[in-house]
């Protein structure tokens, strides 16, 4: 006998979750556009309410043309994917795109699973196992859930990496002298979609004397199609705080995975979410209809990352010296270079560590090829 809901019982199952969840985020004063004081710094009323929860959604941030670039963009990569992850073509039988990165550019899973939960993937962060509705009979044995390197096989993406405005949101939580953390896309495909086990992101400052509320830095999440209470991604305002949490006591007090302070990221395209790193956030497997497509850009206080020492997920021990950090960041000067070619009458965001580095990090087909390629390489995980 079948334990396993199919995908129509779950969603039914968590309908009134989902309800109840999107009624108490859409009453948190913590929407709106990105706006500044009269001396050009982001607005003090943004950055209270993004500390007090740990997250805030930015409305509006990207236009519809720049979102169809990035639709279009998405689109041309998964076309020329690989069909599995162990065939180096597409389904065109052309070379698969990636193939020339040292890093896969394709993560694979299987439809409505949950990888990480319960595992000791990704140092264990995942401590509680989701619901696994059983997929549709004629769902992929696997398909594609996440697209890694974002600024080296979608320019669209490298473009919106140099945003004047969500910098300037960056260096307002970082500081002047922010740094990199990772960019990747979710792809949370309609009756497919995995689950992201609750967790908390941060891994290595957990136990530091010097340890805070941005301690592990924050992503912005970037909604190109928008984000529902049931392909969204839940969060549990005000955790990052708490230092490491108790996952497992907080699945416990609500009885099963839907953690009752949760509240769901409800965006529309084109919102920008910024979501502290410390946050205990997850999603559930996608039994709806609606797809998301969420590009993660994470960034980092330097004073978190310089000259740390750590064991990344793959158990690789690396020391981000000044010399890393330094390469790593060329790809923000990069970023912004290529938003202004493309967009010339905006405001050029000045990136103040490389500030009068700026001829050496134009966007141009040699940059491509030296510093863009591969520059995942140099991601900082902590």
């Amino acid at each position: 006998m079948r334990s396993d809901p199919t995908a129509h019982e779950h969603h039914d199952a968590i309908r009134a979750y989902l309800v109840d969840g999107k009624m108490r985020a859409l009453q948190l004063p913590n929407r709106g556009p990105i706006t500044f004081d009269e001396t050009g710094a982001i607005s003090k009323e943004i950055l209270d309410a993004y500390w007090r929860y740990g997250f805030y959604v930015f409305t509006g941030v990207i236009d519809e043309p720049e979102l169809e670039e990035l639709r279009a963009d998405v689109e041309r990569v998964l076309d020329g994917a690989p069909t599995s992850k162990d065939d180096e073509l597409d389904r065109h039988g052309r070379q698969a795109i990636g193939h020339e990165f040292r890093r896969p550019s394709f993560s694979f899973s299987r439809p409505l699973s949950d990888p990480l939960g319960g595992t000791d993937r990704n140092h264990g962060r995942h401590p509680v196992k989701m619901a696994e509705p059983t997929p549709a009979e004629d769902a992929p044995k696997e398909f594609i859930d996440l697209l890694i390197g974002n600024l080296q096989i979608m320019d669209s993406c490298l473009r919106l990496y140099g945003h004047p405005d969500l910098l300037s949101v960056a260096a307002a939580v970082n500081g002047n002298d922010f740094v990199p953390f990772n960019e990747v896309t979710f792809l949370k495909e309609p009756g497919l979609g995995v689950s992201v086990a609750w967790h908390q992101d941060g891994t290595t400052h957990w136990d530091s004397p010097e340890w805070n509320q941005g301690k592990h830095g924050f992503n912005f999440m970037a909604q190109i199609y928008g984000s529902t209470p049931s392909n969204g991604v839940w969060v549990v305002p005000g955790t990052h705080k708490q230092g490491k949490v108790d996952i497992k006591s907080l699945v416990e007090q609500a009885g099963s995975e839907r953690i009752e302070t949760a509240v769901p990221m409800v965006c529309e395209a084109g919102d920008v979410v910024i979501s502290n790193r410390q946050l205990v956030h997850g999603s559930f497997a996608n039994t709806s209809t609606e797809r998301r497509v969420t590009l993660n850009m994470g960034f980092l206080p330097r004073k978190s990352v310089l000259n740390v020492t750590n064991v990344n997920f793959a158990g690789k021990k690396q020391t981000y010296d000044e010399q890393r950090v330094h390469q790593r960041s060329r790809m923000i000067a990069i970023g912004i270079d290529a938003r202004q070619q493309r967009f010339p009458n905006e405001r050029r965001f000045v990136y103040q560590p490389l500030a009068g580095e700026e001829d050496q990090n134009r966007w141009s087909e040699e940059t491509r090829e030296t510093v863009v390629k591969d520059y995942n390489l140099l991601d900082v995980h902590l």
